[in-house]
């Protein structure tokens, strides 16, 4: 029977029969190679992984339909964007929204039509749900700001901005766009951890610890792969603590690493574990690469690059500013200025970081604690009751203008990374340790950590407070 070459929907066997043979070839699976983005470069800071496909050879007469890969990360691959945008809407809303836009352009008139302001809703509460689950005000804000700009006849009567009545809208809206994907009983981790039946009450029976992102995690708590369990991945968890001990076997640890992260991901929200059980159950998480690589499986960013790319960026000025600073924060800053041109790049990177923390008016000594001619199980012993540290041990006296020859991350009083090389390369570890063990920021260390995470990372610069937003317009001014 000839077809024209055109191809056709087979509902039924009996309607080729007689008439053509079904070959069924087996394939090779689909390999998927991911390379990084440098995120200086981009528009936007969503990687863009590139996809090799090999499948094994066939005759010229058959044609292989392949099917995803559904063994792959189910997880999120874009952090919420510096500009929404709004997406493409259905047929007819997208016909009425443009009618609405040419009479308001011709007499200023709003358009008040509850069908298309649905349909809106509904598409807009799809779109952030690909971002995240939980939108702060401020996000929220930013998506009411780019709707009515890119369609100024919603804009909301009465209200002296146009805004607030679509802010209010997508606000509820998410709500019931979550109760409807919980109605649906659909697998979806972040949700289903803030249920009553799975938050956790007080002694007065009030539901208490609702878990949602609070540094802008993108895949703060993702699902498992697909045609896996809890059971077969701590399978995987088991397997990791004997490859561990094996040498030259990181890409199979990558691999295990990457496939149990969504199980390591319900531990760290969920269970809160003590950083010592998590050291006895993940031992191949606390080294500077994973440390790194779940950073970006959290939030889809490169700690590394990103973080080194915006502190020389901002180091020129940086130093104009601490340089001009007074008070007590300049008696201690001006020393280590003295010396930053006697330093190589990662020295002076050193002494800004201690710089900063001055400067924003908290203790270097709560971040960052020197010893001089110690041993390393002196320094343990001494950081034993430390929550959060980066030790330094310098060499004697006599070789006080060397580079420290000892750094380490100190958490809960455990030594979690150990010969971190500099200050600079300890403070963005540190920063991958928090997210990846979902820990807070210290209190007296604050702002250090805001600046750390909004103009060094640049993870949900849309609100900052008002200490580091002064500094942020210094540094763009």
């Amino acid at each position: 029977m000839d077809f024209d070459g055109q191809f056709f929907t087979l509902t039924s066997i009996e309607e080729v029969q007689d008439k053509a043979n079904l070959k069924v070839v087996k394939t090779e699976p689909v390999i998927l190679s991911l390379t990084p983005v440098d995120m200086s470069e981009a528009d936007s800071p969503v990687p863009v992984p590139s996809m090799e496909a090999s499948s094994s050879s066939s005759g010229s007469n058959t044609i292989l339909l392949s099917s995803p890969d559904e063994s792959g990360p189910c997880y999120r691959s874009k952090p919420w964007p510096f500009k929404f945008e709004i997406p493409v809407f259905s047929y007819d809303v997208d016909l009425a929204l443009e009618a609405g836009k040419q009479a308001y352009e011709n007499d200023g008139t709003l358009l008040n039509n509850p069908r298309v302001t649905s349909s809106i809703l509904e598409k807009l509460a799809e779109t952030i749900f690909g971002f995240t689950a939980y939108p702060t005000g401020v996000q929220i804000l930013a998506v009411a700001e780019a709707l009515v700009q890119k369609y100024p006849c919603l804009k909301e009567p009465g209200s002296f901005n146009g805004l607030y009545g679509w802010q209010q809208r997508i606000k509820y809206k998410m709500g019931n766009y979550r109760a409807k994907l919980r109605g649906r009983q659909l697998a979806i981790p972040e949700l289903e951890v803030n249920t009553l039946k799975r938050r956790r009450f007080s002694e007065e029976g009030l539901p208490k610890g609702f878990k949602r992102p609070k540094k802008a995690e993108v895949n703060y708590l993702p699902p498992l792969p697909f045609g896996e369990t809890e059971e077969t991945l701590e399978k995987e968890r088991l397997d990791l603590l004997k490859e561990i001990k094996k040498k030259n076997n990181e890409r199979t640890i990558n691999e295990k690493m990457e496939k149990s992260f969504a199980l390591r991901r319900r531990e760290v929200v969920n269970d809160c574990p003590e950083i010592q059980d998590l050291l006895e159950r993940w031992p191949s998480l606390f080294c500077e690469n994973q440390i790194k690589a779940e950073f970006k499986r959290i939030t889809t960013m490169d700690l590394e690059r990103t973080f080194l790319s915006r502190l020389d960026m901002y180091t020129t000025k940086l130093l104009e500013i601490f340089r001009r600073k007074g008070g007590t924060a300049g008696t201690k800053i001006k020393p280590m200025l003295d010396s930053v041109n006697e330093h190589h790049v990662d020295g002076r990177r050193d002494i800004i970081m201690r710089c900063l923390v001055e400067y924003l008016g908290e203790s270097g000594e709560e971040l960052i604690k020197d010893y001089q001619d110690i041993s390393q199980e002196a320094v343990k012993e001494d950081c034993s009751n430390h929550m959060m540290k980066i030790t330094v041990i310098h060499p004697s006296v006599a070789q006080e203008t060397q580079d420290p020859v000892y750094v380490s991350v100190i958490i809960e009083g455990s030594e979690v990374l150990d010969d971190c090389r500099s200050v600079t390369n300890a403070c963005l570890l540190l920063m991958g340790v928090i997210y990846t063990v979902n820990v807070r920021y210290p209190l007296k260390l604050k702002y250090t950590f805001e600046v750390f995470q909004k103009l060094f990372l640049e993870l949900d610069i849309l609100k900052m407070s008002a200490k580091v937003q002064s500094l942020h317009k210094k540094l763009l001014a």
